[in-house]
């Protein structure tokens, strides 16, 4: 049998319906010769059964949630194509899509990691696709507020990369797993997701790795797709626990000591502040961000040690294909 030209990855975790959907229609809209491999992190309702019936997808039963980073590095093992596409289990891809970002890829291969457009259910634009790089300054914006209050601002929420609607080609600093294209050859010079990071923080760590490898990562705004959020993950407060982890993670694997202590302290101090507003506004301690303050001893640690407190199981400890975690470049201090 003849390799397809790009394997989708789809990392699944009771999610079922929205699983199923995806694939579907990845079927329906993609053109290419494909494979769909979905690895399942130990779903409890019926995923393996109904995308078994309902899919053509090579299905991986993992037995154990392995969190995102391991599940998608255990789906690119079973590869047999010299592309690799990572796609949101609550992902719908419209029309020709995958065929525009592989297009892209093959005609301007310099880039080398290639994103997409994620839009709403309604139709407006998801900005997730992609983000700007965590620095002090964008950390000071978070801990003061400035973030919220100039939301989707240049200047204060230099993350969000301003108001661009993601609708023009342009290179950036992070693509995110939720569609993300790149060839087999780079992957594995890369060795792969670092498998340290339990789920959120990761695609940060692997974009910022791949530019340091030499590679662009560029949005191509053909791609596009309609993006669900947040299947897999339950209240806007624990997500937004994980998220903060992935966030501590970062800042431990790519900073120096000091510097990441400090970045560290301002994202406590901008769960705070949202966490005081929170209740200033009647919305009490139980709100996402009042949820996020009080967990802080549970998410600061950053992962593997954030993995227990807030899912529990066993841990993973290794990086990238296993390899110890590496020194920070005297560049980067």
């Amino acid at each position: 049998m003849d390799a397809p030209q790009v394997t989708i990855i789809v990392v699944n975790y009771n999610t079922s319906a929205d699983t199923v959907a995806c694939v579907q229609s990845v079927e329906r809209t993609t053109a290419a010769d494909f494979e769909v491999v979905v690895v399942d992190n130990g779903s409890a309702d019926d995923s393996v059964a109904a995308l078994t019936e309902h899919t053509a997808g090579v299905v991986i039963e993992a037995g154990e949630n392995l969190g995102f980073a391991r599940g998608v590095n255990r789906g690119v093992a079973v590869a047999r194509s010299e592309w690799i596409l990572l796609l949101n289990p609550d992902a719908i891809v419209e029309e020709g899509a995958v065929d525009a970002l592989l297009s892209f890829a093959k005609r301007y291969p310099e880039f080398g990691m290639y994103g997409g457009r994620t839009l709403t259910p309604q139709g407006g634009t998801d900005p997730s696709s992609c983000w700007g790089e965590m620095t002090l300054w964008s950390l000071v914006c978070f801990a003061t507020g400035l973030s919220t209050v100039f939301k989707r601002s240049r200047v204060f929420d230099p993350e969000s990369l301003g108001r661009w609607d993601r609708d023009t080609v342009r290179e950036v600093p992070v693509i995110t797993g939720c569609l993300m294209l790149m060839s087999r050859r780079n992957w594995d010079r890369l060795g792969g997701l670092d498998e340290r990071y339990f789920l959120y923080g990761e695609d940060a760590e692997f974009s910022r790795r791949a530019r340091r490898a030499g590679l662009r990562p560029i949005i191509v705004p053909d791609a596009r797709m309609i993006h669900m959020v947040g299947g897999s993950t339950s209240s806007s407060g624990s997500k937004m626990c994980m998220v903060m982890a992935g966030k501590t993670t970062v800042l431990r694997h790519t900073r120096a000591r000091i510097p990441a202590a400090i970045g560290i302290g301002l994202l406590q101090a901008g769960a705070l502040t949202r966490g005081l507003l929170e209740i200033a506004a009647g919305r009490g301690k139980a709100a996402t961000w009042g949820t996020v303050w009080s967990r802080r001893r549970e998410w600061r640690p950053g992962y593997p040690e954030a993995q227990r407190h807030l899912f529990g199981g066993r841990v993973s400890v290794s990086g990238p294909r296993g390899a110890a975690p590496r020194p920070v470049p005297a560049s980067d201090r």
